[in-house]
């Protein structure tokens, strides 16, 4: 039978310790449950536990009901404020090119601004307001003959039945006393 030296049983028993030492802890490390191990942060409140995911970041809410306990996933705002920012930043820059792209202005222009002459008589129109072309003015048409006659006839009609009802008042107030 083979008989290996003193010194090198003494190197085979260290290799053989060290192995085992390490594949026990390995064993140890990997069927320890997560909350041993520092994964998960608990913080009781009055429904249950506040459950913090470390490696994550992801925060549950568990609670306990008649089979068991359940964790449900708070809604994370941080997300939803991380999209908006980046969306704001998106047509931030896209607004900058549309700047950019677009006609610049610089120092004194060399044609005057067109004048518009206010006391200028509008042509007969149709009904409804019109932008005149070549200018960015906007002109109302005045009222017709007609619309004058109808509007003062509501007006009248309007004040008699003001006046007969404030006649037809009087006569009541008048008759109880």
């Amino acid at each position: 039978m083979y008989q290996a030296k003193p010194s090198t049983r003494s190197r085979l028993a260290a290799a053989i310790v060290v192995v085992t030492t390490l594949s026990g802890s390995l064993v140890a490390a990997q069927s320890a449950p997560d909350g041993e191990n520092g994964r998960y942060s608990m913080t009781p409140t009055p429904d249950g536990v506040l459950r913090l995911d470390t490696r994550t970041g992801t925060v549950s809410t568990c609670s306990k009901n008649g089979s068991g306990w359940a964790c449900y996933a708070v809604p994370d705002e941080r997300s939803a404020l991380d999209a908006e920012i980046g969306r704001l930043q998106a047509e931030v820059e896209r607004l900058k090119g549309q700047l950019a792209a677009g006609p610049t202005v610089s120092g004194k222009i060399d044609e005057a601004m067109p004048r518009s002459d206010p006391l200028k008589k509008a042509e007969p129109q149709a009904r409804g307001p019109k932008v005149a072309e070549g200018e960015r003015k906007l002109e109302i048409p005045l009222p017709s003959d007609q619309d004058l006659d109808r509007a003062m006839s509501f007006l009248e009609k309007a004040w008699r039945r003001l006046i007969d009802m404030a006649n037809r008042v009087q006569k009541d107030v008048s008759g109880r006393i």
